[in-house]
């Protein structure tokens, strides 16, 4: 396998680093780069995972267009050669795993929808029987399916923390009345339209989370979009309800820390070859599977 690209460097820039992605700051827009970096419980791990900048990148990708009659987005382009200098000039380091896009004031909620009992939701339902104030029917099991997606807002975290469900009307005080109405029901109609589409596929799209943000007065879709970093997409004929689920994402790489009694806190480990490999090769089937064309290395 290649080596991973754990970080780009643009002469005479300094871009923002984040747990995965450079971010470059051009004044009213942003070039968001994906590298390989990898994080598991909020920690960066000391290698990376090769290709998964790309495959992130071009999943997104293939989300904005087939979502661009229903919702604007922060997109500009991802071709580098339309790029503004010097970007333009390093197509070997940025190409497929950039993108160019308006630079907006980020409303500070996640916008989580959830089609599937998993995650937190799954642990605050054994609790109380809801999730974000949302009372469900009783009996539910672990993984089972929902009778419809509920929205489930959740605070920004600062980084090393975990976020935190709110209720909706908390996400009312954070971003008002309007825009918490609309976030929500755009969220909803956006994660039933790909949960469709990824059941075309195959694929069971069980939550996701959104992120919206406020450009001259309208608000767009931004960030990563239904990622396997963002979601939980998990193969439909390996599906059983009651249990945990084979997924699309990097629980090679959360299960071997677990083996490993890794601490979860402190500086990231590095990952075994067979990790690596296994992680990848699983980034790789969930962007052929989802968008139904081969990925070329």
């Amino acid at each position: 396998m290649p080596e991973a690209v754990l970080q780009t460097n643009i002469a005479g820039q300094q871009p923002a680093r984040g747990k995965v992605r450079d971010i470059y700051n051009l004044g009213a827009q942003l070039l968001i780069v994906a590298t390989d970096r990898i994080s598991a419980f909020d920690v960066v791990m000391a290698n990376g995972i090769p290709y998964k900048g790309i495959i992130l990148t071009q999943i997104s990708k293939f989300w904005f267009d087939f979502l661009s009659g229903d919702v604007e987005t922060h997109l500009i382009t991802d071709q580098v050669s339309d790029f503004p200098a010097p970007f333009c000039d390093f197509s070997e380091r940025l190409a497929r795993r950039s993108m160019l896009v308006k630079k907006c004031q980020t409303l500070p909620v996640e916008c989580v929808v959830r089609g599937y009992l998993a995650g937190s939701g799954w642990v605050e339902y054994k609790q109380t029987g809801e999730i974000c104030g949302q009372k469900l029917p009783d009996g539910l099991r672990r993984s089972e399916k929902l009778p419809e997606p509920v929205f489930t807002p959740a605070t920004k975290a600062e980084r090393g923390t975990h976020d935190e469900n709110i209720s909706f009307e908390k996400c009312i005080e954070m971003v008002g009345q309007e825009a918490a109405m609309y976030i929500r029901d755009k969220s909803i109609e956006i994660f039933k339209k790909a949960s469709d589409y990824a059941e075309s596929r195959g694929i069971i799209l069980a939550d996701t989370k959104f992120e919206w943000g406020l450009v001259n007065g309208r608000i767009i879709l931004i960030d990563e979009v239904l990622t396997p970093d963002s979601s939980r997409f998990w193969p439909a004929d390996k599906y059983g309800i009651g249990r945990d689920q084979e997924s699309f994402d990097k629980q090679f790489v959360r299960n071997y820390l677990e083996s490993i009694n890794f601490d979860k806190s402190g500086l990231g480990v590095e990952l075994p070859e067979d990790i690596v490999k296994k992680t990848s090769d699983k980034y790789i089937e969930g962007y052929e599977r989802l968008t139904g064309k081969k990925f070329g290395m």
